[in-house]
């Protein structure tokens, strides 16, 4: 299999100095997508006349954000910091939508550190003008945990509603059988149980999400470098349920360019947002990628592979494959 992976790159800042030189965009800069509108910018989410700028008098009917769980630009701040930039962020987000939208946030709850940040952020937003809806957990397949403790397996996505938005209800199947029995109704004089009273052999989807595969490096949609990237089948999900064709979907933490990517499958215009010019710029050719061949990633390589040939440092500062990669081992513009 094709090996040339990028490293986490908030853990490398020398690749993304090298990076860096391959970017389209500056900060304060937009990209807008010749074919469908789409645009790309280079900014802070929590920057509401930034925000105004890339809006250009649009407003969305649907924002995905996925913020860093507690870091901001890659530096941990106290939790405190990190509410006051959540409320700067949802304040910008809120201004660049309709008065009927929703409003999806990926938040994690860290079970070794009081579950923060995400009851202090559930907190702050009842003083937005939005109704909580739902409370949507995701299963991984892989997680972490000690011998004294349940493994964490699950990602928390928040749902909010402003006004009086769309909902699909019948939007997607998904892919989990109907295995629960025990339901029994008695229906014409008999005895029946749930799994006998619908043709379908599958569920619709609940808030309990079972069947989304984790993006791990063996998948076609892999863009490694990226070190939270959500997976096309649950941000497809959102989409469909909470917006038609043609709608505007924003997404100011566009990291891997998923929210960007699903929008075009879909045929949703899309806004996406970083204040990193690399993961705009991995953004814009992953869907130029996408475009031109198809694929929805670069599976084990990555965005900048003819460009660049990959190797890292390693603790001792002498020079050494990434991932057992056989690639040269120095980043050098090509």
């Amino acid at each position: 299999m094709h090996s040339n992976p990028l490293p986490r790159l908030d853990e490398h800042p020398e690749i993304c100095q090298q990076l860096r030189k391959l970017c389209r965009l500056r900060p304060g800069e937009i990209w807008t997508d010749p074919i469908r509108g789409h645009k790309v910018a280079c900014m802070d989410a929590g920057d509401t006349p930034s925000i105004a700028a890339l809006m250009g008098g649009d407003r969305a009917v649907l924002a995905i954000q996925d913020p860093p769980y507690n870091l901001v630009a890659f530096e941990t701040r106290r939790l405190d910091e990190y509410i006051a930039w959540s409320q700067r962020w949802v304040s910008a987000t809120l201004s660049a939508t309709a008065p009927n939208c929703s409003l999806y946030v990926w938040l994690g709850a860290d079970q070794r550190d009081h579950f923060q940040p995400l009851p202090d952020f559930m907190v702050m937003m009842r003083a937005f003008p939005v109704q909580a809806r739902s409370f949507i957990t995701v299963r991984n397949q892989r997680g972490y945990g000690t011998q004294k403790n349940w493994m964490a397996v699950r990602q928390e996505l928040l749902y909010y509603v402003r006004g009086n938005p769309i909902f699909n209800v019948e939007a997607e199947y998904t892919d989990i059988p109907k295995t629960l029995r025990g339901y029994y109704k008695d229906v014409g004089g008999e005895r029946t149980e749930n799994l006998e009273r619908s043709k379908a052999g599958t569920i619709r989807a609940g808030n309990v999400w079972i069947d989304i595969q984790q993006v791990f490096y063996r998948l076609e949609e892999n863009v490694s470098g990226c070190y939270a990237q959500k997976p096309l089948k649950a941000i497809d999900r959102i989409i469909k349920a909470s917006s038609k064709p043609g709608d505007l979907v924003i997404d100011f933490f566009a990291h891997s360019g998923t929210t960007l990517l699903a929008a075009e499958m879909a045929g949703r215009c899309c806004f996406t947002a970083d204040i990193d010019p690399i993961f705009c710029e991995i953004s814009i050719r992953r869907l130029e990628h996408y475009r031109r061949t198809g694929r929805t990633g670069w599976q084990n390589g990555h965005a900048f592979e003819h460009e660049l040939q990959l190797g890292s440092l390693d603790d001792a500062g002498t020079e050494s494959p990434i991932n057992g990669s056989t690639t040269p081992t120095q980043i050098s513009l090509l």
